[in-house]
């Protein structure tokens, strides 16, 4: 086929002032009970809330939210490189390092929920680190993320054509990227109710088949198939944790770590709830409950699932490290062979399309949202702020899904590898944008402080604040810096800009923009924290 990608590593992965602005208007409910947000206008939820000169449209709803974010984060990443994760370091030490990222994760989205529910704004992230922290560091992040998003939508494309491939091996995945782009490309100029409720029940797909698996697997360990009762067999042996590229105790620390890292890849995507509360009707209610019932299900899908999983399949199986990019190296159809059921390759692999398209449909709504938040903060051409009557940022859309043609660099072995170094930028600029998102939070709490704010007047306070977003940037930074330890350890030249290709375009990005604008920190007494706010009362969440 001439398809040189890595995708198993890929499938791993997965301001200024202004005028304080008009809040939407609670509901009905929210009026009974008493205070909520201030009405300074004759907003209702639905209506368009300006955002500077563009005018997002609100029509997003809790449910919409969980599943953009849902959609962008099981894919194949949870549905084939699970298996790997299992083969590096054993049961014990996979559900270990999935259980800690997930830890990690939630340090991140709480803070996300108390900025994005008081300021809540279509491309999130680069817009408070620009705010709180540093002109420059908002432009490196966004540029980033949103390149990151771009390529992805490529990958989306390309897996979709190998996917299908399992049924029918001469089939050209040229078409099927063709079609596809033609069909998520113009799907993302629906107004974004009806974006939402395909994305809804895409993602939906993906939910009933996890769930599917869990009782499959259950019913597996108690005896339901040709191995009879498994219980915790594999734990025993081959055993629970697994020596990784070196012997001994470093060995199983080493696989552990491996783990960590392809778990951090895997989870990424959860973030994108931030992205589209620019878009949320009702803010101060959806996204605080969006972001909650996003972590916990995610958290509940993936660290069930991989205990699962763990006791169904021995790390030691072969089809474990298989390089195919289709059903035929996801573990749950391992699972489901061992246990002497035929169809299950098929069911799986049509989830797994399902998979790729529902992550191609978040791929261009969330990178064209942070295009439009460069815009918004003159970090980008002023043109990827045109919106149409709909609230469509058309521009931004066209030019992210643009990138999505890229992927016909896979029907040569050359443009191939140029498209796997693109791909490299994708995962590390997930944990960078988790990082730089705990920055703008103690840039916010800072800035707060220092205006005479206090957080007990914001509609959601997130627990244990400050030290919860030093942990969670502490360890995405390590993680960021150690997620290619094993070039050396074996080492490679390729294998090492692989890796922190990322993180270079990062500094560099940043080190060009402050040598250009010579902007400086923020000054906490001088931080925006009007621009795109919604005004509340007193009474506030927490959880």
């Amino acid at each position: 086929m001439g398809m040189a990608i890595d995708f198993k590593r890929r499938f791993g992965s997965g301001g200024g002032g202004g005028d304080d602005v008009a809040a939407v208007a609670p509901s009905e409910e929210g009026d009974e009970k008493g205070g909520g947000v201030q009405r300074s206008s004759t907003a209702t939820p639905g209506s368009a809330l300006g955002v500077g000169d563009a005018q997002l449209h609100r029509k997003l709803s809790q449910r919409h939210l969980n599943f953009i974010a849902i959609g962008g984060t099981i894919g194949t990443g949870f549905f084939l490189s699970s298996g790997t994760a299992l083969a590096k370091a054993g049961p014990a030490g996979c559900l270990i390092s999935y259980v800690f990222v997930g830890t990690i994760l939630w340090s991140v989205m709480v803070s996300l929920s108390e900025m994005a529910t008081y300021i809540p704004t279509a491309g999130a992230f680069s817009v408070y680190a620009t705010r709180f922290v540093d002109p420059s560091l908002g432009f490196a992040l966004g540029w980033l993320y949103w390149f990151s998003w771009a390529i992805t939508y490529a990958l989306s494309l390309t897996a979709a054509g190998l996917i299908i491939q399992y049924w029918n091996e001469d089939f050209n995945i040229g078409i099927i990227i063709a079609i596809f782009w033609v069909v998520f490309t113009a799907a993302n100029y629906l107004p974004v109710r009806w974006f939402g409720e395909l994305e809804m029940w895409l993602s939906m797909l993906k939910v009933i088949t996890i769930v599917g698996f869990m009782i499959f697997a259950i019913c597996m360990t108690s005896g339901v198939g040709d191995e009879g009762v498994i219980g915790f067999k594999y734990w025993n042996d081959p055993g629970a944790f697994k020596e990784y590229m070196v012997e001994g105790s470093v060995g199983k620390f080493v696989g552990c770590w491996a783990v960590l890292i392809q778990a951090s890849f895997a989870y990424q995507g959860a973030e994108l709830v931030g992205v589209g509360a620019g878009e949320a009707s009702d803010p101060r209610k959806t996204v605080p409950r969006a972001i909650r019932t996003t972590y916990w299900s995610i958290m509940f899908m993936f660290v069930v699932s991989i205990f699962l999983i763990t006791m169904c399949v021995p790390s030691n199986a072969p089809d474990l490290l298989t390089e195919a990019s289709n059903a035929s190296a996801s573990p749950l159809v391992i699972a489901a062979q061992r246990a002497g059921v035929k169809v299950l390759p098929h069911i799986i692999n049509a989830v797994l399309l399902t998979a790729v398209l529902s992550a191609a449909n978040s791929n261009v709504y969330s990178g064209s949202r942070i295009l439009l938040a460069l815009a918004e903060e003159k970090q980008a051409p002023q043109i990827f702020k045109k919106l149409d009557k709909r609230g469509t940022p058309i521009v931004s859309v066209a030019v992210t899904a643009a990138f999505g043609l890229l992927g016909f660099l896979n029907l040569s072995s050359g443009g191939a590898k140029v498209f796997n170094w693109l791909l490299n930028i994708s995962g590390v600029a997930g944990l960078i944008t988790w990082a730089s998102t705990c920055v703008a939070f103690l840039g916010f709490m800072r800035a707060m402080k220092a205006q005479g704010m206090s957080r007990d007047e914001l509609p959601y306070k997130s627990p244990f604040q400050p030290f919860v977003a030093y942990y969670g940037l502490f360890f995405n930074v390590l993680i960021t810096l150690t997620q290619g330890f094993t070039v050396f350890i074996d080492w490679s030249t390729a294998g090492f800009f692989a890796a922190y290709i990322s993180l270079m375009i990062f500094v560099v990005l940043y080190v060009v923009h402050k040598l250009v604008y010579r902007d400086s920190f923020v000054d906490p007494r001088e931080a925006d924290l009007v621009k795109g706010r919604l005004t509340y009362g007193a009474e506030s969440d927490s959880s």
